[in-house]
């Protein structure tokens, strides 16, 4: 299938799921569909995107972490540090079972990374040759499983948060690496993570694109 063949089933696919589609301009995709899923208040934004001149769909969700709960991680990080290391290690291997591709961000002090968790992103690819509805849907479904999996291990562990977003220090970093002081409201794509776990340092869901 071609790009704007593939472009007119999703929509189709989607509208028949009657899932809510956001429109976003980016001039680097075909495509850019920002979709709710599931329907309901359970439901997660995720990104729909064909990349010009590629040959894939590519799936991806941002999860930012609460301010409350990035409290709680930093208490535990005082008090019981190898506990911390034992929880973010669990989390790791949950996101590996999950099959998806999946990268996190981490609290900066000075050039480490000792976190607490501040975001985590998962992301799928699917080339038009495998392509179906059932594949799009189950991918969604997939990550949306993938994302509430560390979320019910973070509310478990550190409680139900602020209802406040945390920081995330390395969309300021970046930020201010592009605009030196001028504040920006676009979030850069790029996920890093600790250096003691290099599977996902760097990941960069627009390397689909």
């Amino acid at each position: 299938m071609s790009p704007d063949e593939v472009e007119g089933q999703v929509r189709a696919w989607l509208d028949s799921e009657r899932i809510e589609i956001r429109e976003q301009e980016d001039p680097r995709a075909q495509l850019h569909l920002l979709v709710k899923y599931p329907q309901g208040k359970n439901g997660h934004m995720f990104a729909i995107v064909i990349p010009k001149g590629r040959d894939l769909l590519a799936i991806s969700s941002m999860t930012r972490v609460d301010e409350g709960q990035q409290n709680s991680m930093r208490d535990l990080m005082k008090t019981d540090e190898e506990e911390w290391k034992s929880w973010m290690h669990e989390c790791r291997m949950q996101l590996i079972a999950s099959g998806v591709d999946w990268g996190i961000h981490l609290g900066h002090s000075g050039k480490q990374r000792p976190g607490p968790l501040q975001a985590f992103n998962v992301s799928e690819p699917v080339w038009f040759d495998g392509l179906t509805k059932n594949e799009m849907m189950q991918n969604l479904r997939r990550l949306w499983l993938a994302k509430l999996g560390i979320i019910h291990e973070i509310k478990y562990t550190f409680g139900k948060g602020s209802g406040k977003p945390g920081p995330v220090d390395d969309w300021q970093d970046r930020a201010k690496k592009r605009t030196g002081d001028k504040p920006v409201s676009q979030q850069p794509k790029e996920i890093h993570t600790d250096e003691s776990m290099s599977f996902g340092e760097g990941f960069d869901p627009s390397d689909w694109i």
